[in-house]
């Protein structure tokens, strides 16, 4: 966003308070991510709050890189000289009155959508309709939040006649935030759905809680499957549209799917109410990929899949991620332009200028040699979605058709949910033991670092060992250390647990070969689970050897639950928070410091959160899962496992499927062959239609055996070519379901994942 706000203009719109520093200069460019800020004059960062992490924390890092004026809401200063402060009452709502004043200047039309879903496929394909006759600005990806919204407004420039407005609410009162920011004079509904639902009580609150974005609009344009009053469309000027009214239309939709024809023919009646439908634009509507995909590339190196367009705001985003991610590792921007865009290579090139990458290619023909793409974080960028997209993919560390695809996302979003059910002050401890469940060790352990997870913890030492190699800082907690690895813990700053007097004793004799003091420990208690730990009777002489060596101090205590899944019986998770915390309190009263306790897993932190002490470590629950009904209304599934087609045939009556000839046809069938197997994950204990995937949004069942590296379905009923894309898990199947047909546990599901399974990365802006 470029800005340009004398001092005093700038302060005025915040409502802010000089507290250090001069009047003198302007700001035109706001950042509130230390990691995404480049070096270009005139910066103002904002301290915002967060749900794990507190920006005043990184307004050291900010002015290393070259910020001089802050916005913040904590009165006490850092000593920073030549800084500039300014004090509000909320850092958010300055952002937001910021957006307002800016949003002022302008006076053309500004469509503000909101829905449950649908709203950045409605946003991304008005623009397509739309933009031979406007100059449209829009909100980048999916910013539309309390900060995404105002940033998006933030970028308004006097040089569009159009804006296009993303808004998002998850709970009662966040609407009229956005709406006094917006302001919109169209309004698009798309949809009321089950998405958030669990925070509002019935749907005509939460219908009644959207519309608050309509208030002043001239025309609202509702989707069809928004069920609304008579009175209320009155209120808001509404239309709903029919299928009926834009038959010619729909038959040129490119898509089958009924959530793609719903958002077509609110996009074409949006266009066509402001008199800029292009009929013949319908039929070229692109498939949108909404999120930035991250996946491990050939030479160590990591590549940014995002080739669906390359407007300069989306670019520039993009390149602030990039950013991010690379952290001290070198950047490779790749651009691939059609002819039609040549006239914008100058400005592009400008735009990726300021971010100073290592190299830059502009070529729909790349070539990088293996030396160029070791270690390095590559974009891939373009304007022709298919071709760039291949080429993306073609720096792919492995080429397996089957894939899974984590949303980062998700995970964050599963976490706050964990994290509203503790108080402030209470740490989070993510496990990424088992290469974080199979997902990815550093990947994940870098993600939570980077959204401020407080600790990590691992099973092994050398697990800790490559997090700290890969650039990991933030507190490791290795919960199996072997004796082994103790030099490793010590020489990479790891904090053991110790549940044995022979093991403690390994570790200072290793402390003092090493000549090493007030080294950080975790006393592991058995309260109950009666696997690792310290009994009652073990206690004393524990403390003796703690109190008398100085090589080692209690960093923390804790022990596990054995049945916090349990709300139907309370009586052994009772008994065992009652044992913990009675132990707690003895060893307290024998050090003269202060140490973490902890206790809770994921189970724990839903149904026992009083328990929950100075610290939480949650596994399973960032990953969506848990036992409890009400929480699990709000958890995001994260894992997307699929595959597409081989090759379709045709079999008669009587011929037989795979090994063993477990399946004969009594029919003439059609049959899809799968490339996934038992060697990637899918257990052969599924075989013979116990288990299935999902094509088209159709069930498909298993015909004769699990093979090592394929699995025949029944597609006799479906429309499909080869090619067609294959879901294992996802939004048909979830992984509790597949977990429950495979006769076991997500925990399992997850970590027998092969590894030869390409692994990706997409993250919701």
């Amino acid at each position: 966003m470029k800005l340009n706000l004398t001092f005093n203009e700038f302060c005025s719109a915040i409502n802010g308070q000089l507290l250090h520093g001069s009047k003198s200069g302007i700001i035109q460019q706001i950042q509130f991510d230390s990691r995404k800020i480049y070096p270009i004059p005139n910066q103002a960062f904002f301290a915002l709050n967060g749900s794990f992490r507190d920006g005043h924390d990184f307004i050291n890092d900010a002015y290393n890189k070259g910020v001089r004026t802050f916005v913040i809401s904590e009165p006490k200063l850092p000593e920073l000289h030549d800084a500039t402060f300014i004090f509000v009452k909320n850092t958010l709502r300055a952002l937001q009155d910021l957006a307002c004043y800016h949003r002022q200047k302008f006076t053309y039309p500004i469509i503000g959508i909101t829905g449950s879903v649908g709203k950045t496929t409605v946003k991304e394909w008005l623009f397509h309709l739309l933009s031979d006759k406007y100059r449209i600005i829009r909100s980048p990806k999916s910013y539309n939040s309390q900060i995404g919204v105002a940033l998006s407004l933030l970028n308004l420039h006097e040089d569009c006649d159009l804006a296009i407005i993303e808004a998002g609410i998850s709970k009662p009162g966040e609407m009229v935030a956005l709406e006094r920011m917006i302001q919109p004079s169209i309004g698009i509904l798309t949809s009321i759905s089950k998405a958030h639902e669990e925070n509002f009580p019935s749907y005509d609150v939460h219908l009644t809680e959207k519309m608050a974005l309509f208030k002043n609009v001239k025309t609202t344009i509702l989707g069809s499957g928004v069920i609304i009053s008579k009175e209320q469309m009155r209120s808001i000027n509404a239309y709903q549209p029919s299928f009926g009214e834009f038959s010619k239309e729909m038959q040129l939709i490119p898509f089958q799917d009924r959530g793609s024809i719903v958002s077509a023919l609110l996009a074409i009646a949006t266009a066509k109410i402001l008199k800029g439908l292009d009929s013949t634009k319908i039929t070229t509507l692109p498939r949108l990929a909404m999120r930035l995909e991250t996946f491990e590339g050939r030479e160590n190196s990591t590549i940014i899949n995002d080739t669906y367009n390359l407007d300069l705001d989306a670019l520039k985003l993009s390149l602030e991620y990039q950013l991010a991610l690379a952290n001290e590792k070198k950047r490779i921007v790749i651009v691939g332009l059609e002819k039609e865009w040549f006239h914008l290579e100058d400005k592009i090139r400008l735009t990726i200028d300021d971010f100073k990458p290592n190299k830059l290619i502009f070529s729909d023909k790349p070539t990088l040699t293996d030396a160029e793409l070791k270690d390095a974080v590559v974009l891939v960028k373009g304007t022709r979605g298919a071709k760039m997209e291949k080429i993306a993919h073609s720096y792919k560390l492995k080429q397996h058709k089957t894939e899974v695809i984590y949303n980062l996302t998700a995970i964050k979003q599963n976490l706050s949910v964990f994290k509203n059910q503790l108080q402030a002050s209470t740490k989070i401890l993510a496990m990424v033991k088992a290469q974080s469940y199979g997902v990815g060790l550093e990947k994940i352990a870098s993600y939570l670092e980077k959204i401020g997870i407080s600790y990590l913890g691992v099973a092994y030492s050398d697990e800790g060992v490559e997090l700290r190699k890969s650039g990991v800082k933030i507190p490791i907690l290795v919960m199996n250390p072997e004796e082994e690895g103790f030099e490793a813990c010590i020489k990479f700053n790891l904090e053991p647990a110790i549940y044995s007097l022979n093991q403690l004793d390994e570790l200072i004799s290793t402390l003092i070969s090493m000549e090493k003091l007030n080294f950080p420990i975790h006393i592991k208690l058995d309260t109950g689970m009666h696997r690792l730990g310290f009994d009652r009777e073990e206690l004393s002489k524990l403390m003796e050897i703690i109190q008398a060596q100085p090589e080692v101090r209690i960093a923390g205590v804790y022990s596990h639950l054995a049945d916090a899944d349990n709300r139907r019986d309370k009586r052994f998770t009772q008994l065992q928070i009652s044992r913990f915390k009675e132990t707690c309190n003895w060893i307290s009263n024998k050090v003269p410091y202060p140490f973490i306790r902890h206790l809770l897993n994921s189970e724990g932190i839903a149904n026992y959160s009083e328990a929950q002490f100075d610290m939480v470590r949650i596994g399973l629950g960032m990953y969506g899962i848990t036992s409890n009904p009400y929480l699990q209304k709000k958890l995001q599934a994260v894992i997307n496992w699929k595959s597409e087609i081989s090759q379709i045939k045709t079999i008669q009556i009587g011929d037989s499927i795979g090994y063993s000839r477990t399946f004969i046809a009594t029919k003439k069938m059609k049959i899809a062959i799968i490339p996934v197997g038992y060697a990637d994950g899918y257990r052969r204990s599924l075989s013979n239609g116990k288990g299935g995937v999902f094509i088209k949004n159709k069930f498909c069942p298993i015909l004769g055996k699990v093979c090592m590296d394929m699995i025949i379905v029944d597609v006799t009923k479906l429309d499909v070519i080869e090619g067609e894309e294959v879901e294992i898990i996802g939004e048909n199947q979830t992984i509790e379901a597949f977990a429950k047909a495979m006769d076991t546990i997500p925990y399992e599901v997850m970590t027998s994942i092969s590894k030869r399974v390409h692994r990706a990365y997409c993250e919701d802006d």
